[in-house]
């Protein structure tokens, strides 16, 4: 499934209507707006950041709900520094999208995101968890959403414009993927993802 999701990202990167690499307005037009909008950013750059704010959005919902009924001190820890970073990060990305102008906005803002992400259902797991599942459910979940949100990064590593949307989608395709890394390595890991996802016990 994750797979799935990751692909229908990825293809709307590389093949949506309009989602070409050229910078979002030229110099003259940029100058002739008010507000200045950021003239290095195109509108591959836009639609990334657009597909990541909501899909970090639903990183920290995720990470909100389960919180309470976390057990494992290591990943109450990690939970706590997802929450902060994706929240700086989220800040970051909303702002940068305010500086494109609204015009690339919009043009961004059309694509339907709503079959990109697994949140929904990962989320009405985690609400049903009974006590003392929370942490392997939220194993689970997280992985799976941090995994996509990384394919999702790497693949605007190619076909990003921006130099600084780029720097951002390597730390996300970094970090993510050292989450999950990390997730993998915490007590019942293996048994989780061998019991609830269908993988072999050798998977993480």
């Amino acid at each position: 499934m994750r797979r799935l999701i990751a692909v229908a990202m990825v293809a709307a990167l590389f093949s949506s209507t309009g989602c070409t690499g050229r910078p979002a307005r030229s110099a003259p037009e940029a100058a002739r707006s008010t507000p200045v909008v950021d003239t290095s950013i195109s509108t591959i750059d836009v639609l990334f950041l657009t597909m990541m704010v909501a899909h970090t959005e639903q990183t920290l919902e995720i990470v909100r709900v389960a919180r309470a009924g976390i057990t494992d001190t290591q990943l109450r820890t990690l939970v706590a520094a997802i929450e902060v970073t994706e929240t700086d990060e989220l800040a970051t990305m909303r702002r940068w999208l305010r500086d494109a102008g609204p015009e690339v906005a919009a043009a961004a803002a059309r694509h339907d995101h709503s079959g990109h992400s697994d949140a929904v259902a990962g989320l009405t797991r985690l609400r049903a968890a009974p006590a003392g599942q929370v942490d392997g459910v939220l194993r689970d979940v997280l992985s799976e959403h941090q995994r996509t949100a990384a394919d999702l990064a790497k693949a605007q590593l190619k076909a990003g414009t921006s130099e600084r949307v780029r720097d951002l989608a390597r730390r996300i395709a970094q970090s993510r993927t050292g989450e999950v890394e990390l997730m993998a390595t915490l007590p019942g890991a293996r048994q989780s993802a061998g019991t609830t996802t269908g993988s072999s016990p050798g998977r993480a």
